[in-house]
């Protein structure tokens, strides 16, 4: 099994999870589904793909920096109504994102697939966003250009020491658990055509540091 880390930095972002017409939200961490999205772009995958695979990673994220959500309030002219094309509408909705947030993302996987994605994510087919369309990365979604063997937790700890976070003194990671030991989310995606999603579990965990690495 091997290991990648990316870095989904910008100036917004958004992972929603239970979006539906004029109320747009975001979770306060990127989604499984928001990474395989990525992903997909990077592979140049249709929406139609079959994702079994990349629905197979284990997800930890780590909490660089947290963000504020904010609030992009959106009016939309000349819509066509539904039951009536000819009739033109106006859409009002609430469109909520994550200012000036940071995480890492590691991801876990079969070896084969694991460097199918860095070869991907150093050369994306298609454009890489933070969960929607305008949403452009700020850094390098590649936080190192290498897969690590051994499993995550010697990974994060990589992560933490090259981040040298000297003024926080805990960070949040969100893993990936078992049923009776976390939170539900739906955010596993069956198929981003029919938009049908599954289940996982996450427990968040707080690292705590001594002038920026991690306090053992």
């Amino acid at each position: 099994m091997g290991v990648i880390i990316l870095r989904l930095e910008g100036p917004m972002q958004s992972w929603g999870t239970y979006s539906h017409f004029t109320e747009r939200d975001t979770g306060i961490e990127p989604s499984k589904s928001g990474v395989i999205g990525i992903l997909c772009a990077a592979l140049g995958r249709p929406r139609n793909a079959n994702l079994e695979d990349l629905c197979s990673l284990r997800m930890t994220v780590l909490t660089v920096r947290e963000g504020k959500i904010a609030r992009d309030f959106h009016t939309t002219l000349n819509v066509p109504k539904a039951n009536n094309p000819n009739r033109k509408d106006t859409v009002i909705s609430n469109r909520y994102y994550l200012a000036d947030a940071c995480f890492l993302v590691f991801l876990e996987g079969d070896d084969a697939l694991v460097n199918e994605l860095l070869r991907a994510l150093k050369n994306p087919k298609w454009g890489i966003y933070l969960g929607r369309k305008s949403f452009i990365p700020s850094a390098p979604v590649l936080f190192e250009d290498k897969i690590w063997s051994g499993g995550v937790e010697p990974v994060v700890e990589f992560a933490l020491e090259k981040l040298n976070l000297k003024d926080k003194k805990k960070v949040r990671i969100i893993i990936e658990s078992s049923s009776g030991d976390g939170e539900p989310r739906w955010d596993v995606p069956l198929s981003f055509a029919k938009r049908q999603f599954k289940v996982r579990y996450v427990r968040n965990e707080w690292r705590y540091l001594c002038e920026g690495k991690v306090n053992k």
